[in-house]
């Protein structure tokens, strides 16, 4: 092909087998894609590419790959803002005929091109070492194992009890990641075994995310390393289900190996029930909390408790 489409953000250069996507890094430019670098996304790959009217006299040039095919958009599952979306072009509003021609190149490549390709991913993953800290821990990924580290003081009792984690990528069926927006989101581990809480706060194979902590440029190229090798390790997951409700309210026990019911999979509905994360004063008052907690059971002394507390009651 051998066009070139310069954009916001962006430089789509269109080859004979794949468009070479290759990001701007611009302080203006979304931490996501400054983090990605660049992408190459095969035609095979390719489930639609259309074009659109944008904001302010612009023109969108958007392609979709198809499910399996990137990890990025697996784990992502839809929720990415626009402005985020790798594979989302915005270009000034004379270009729409060469974005029209483009988009008309990829369909008739994608058509052409072999997809009954079973298999691992088309795209690759972010690369390994990985890692990031979340409201109640710090995650890191090395390619084979998945290792969580709680903090004292946002770690909830049930997390605390039962230690820090190590997740062979065998064990996984898959990731649920849920972006740090609004009232919080976070980063599931989805276990083969089953027999997870449905609260992401209780359950040790979850790191709750917050608006300052665990960013979608940190945890999502995370979540999609984490997929693609549970998937490389056989690890393929159920079908999408809701947590049943002997799940949600299943007592934790000392290891989340404990099979109390079946877990869902990719892109699984938030439950009833499921954490909803708070801020400010009513978030300090929760980790008060769990410090009374921590220290009833032993863990703190009363020393430690009070100088938490102290900690946390100065940042009201």
């Amino acid at each position: 092909m051998g066009e070139v489409l310069t954009g916001v953000h962006a430089t789509w250069e269109f080859g004979t087998d794949a468009v070479h996507i290759r990001y701007e890094r611009g302080v203006r430019t979304p931490r996501l894609l400054q983090v990605l670098g660049e992408r190459r996304l095969p035609y095979e790959a390719v489930a639609s590419v259309e074009t659109g009217r944008g904001r302010r006299g612009t023109v969108v040039l958007r392609a979709r790959p198809r499910p399996g095919t990137d990890p990025l958009t697996d784990a992502a599952d839809g929720q990415l803002r626009d402005s985020a979306d790798p594979y989302r072009l915005v270009l000034p509003a004379d270009r729409e005929g060469l974005a029209e021609h483009c988009a008309r190149l990829v369909r008739e490549a994608a058509s052409g091109s072999g997809r009954g390709r079973n298999g691992g991913f088309l795209l690759p993953a972010p690369p390994v070492p990985l890692q990031f800290g979340g409201r109640d821990g710090r995650a890191s990924f090395d390619g084979r194992e998945v290792f969580f580290h709680w903090s004292l003081t946002g770690a909830s009792a049930a997390k605390w009890k039962a230690g820090d984690q190590t997740f062979p990528v065998e064990r996984l069926a898959g990731v649920e990641w849920r972006p740090p927006r609004g009232t919080g989101g976070h980063l599931r581990l989805l276990l083969r075994e089953g027999g997870q809480p449905a609260d992401p706060a209780e359950d040790p194979a979850a790191v709750v995310l917050g608006l300052v902590h665990g960013a979608g440029h940190d945890s999502l190229p995370f979540a999609a390393a984490v997929l693609a090798a549970s998937r490389a390790a056989g690890g393929a997951a159920p079908a999408p289900s809701a947590y049943s409700a002997h799940a949600a309210h299943a007592a934790l026990s000392s290891h989340p190996a404990a099979s109390a019911a079946r877990a869902g999979g990719p892109g699984l509905p938030a439950a009833a029930g499921s954490a909803r994360y708070r801020s400010d004063a009513a978030d300090i008052a929760d980790r008060i909390r769990h410090l009374g907690e921590l220290r009833g059971a032993g863990l703190l002394t009363d020393e430690e408790f009070t100088t938490k507390k102290a900690q946390l009651l100065a940042e009201l």
